[in-house]
């Protein structure tokens, strides 16, 4: 599982111009079942995608079709982990 963290490198008007196309290339990745959550950073310096996503590569060949990755308005940091322990909802994320 991979926790996926976009921080913001373009001005706001930027970033708006590329976010209904960002919008609609997440709603086509969790279409195929590749995102678990997505959502705005609190304050809205970036955004966190969560996925399920087995190997680093695969998703790195994701998010490069991601518009605000080939427009470069947003740097990406990711981090992997498995999950030991969830809630009864999420049971299907541990190993």
């Amino acid at each position: 599982m991979f926790i996926v963290s976009l921080t913001y490198v373009k001005d706001f008007d930027i970033v708006d111009s590329y976010l209904e196309k960002h919008v609609e290339y997440l709603k086509e990745q969790y279409e195929k079942g590749f995102f678990i959550a997505s959502g705005r950073k609190v304050p809205r310096t970036g955004g966190v995608i969560l996925s399920d996503i087995k190997e680093k590569e695969e998703l790195m060949n994701i998010l490069k079709k991601d518009p605000f990755y080939k427009n470069q308005v947003a740097e990406y940091d990711i981090t992997e982990f498995v999950p030991s322990m969830t809630s009864k909802e999420l049971d299907f994320l541990t190993v």
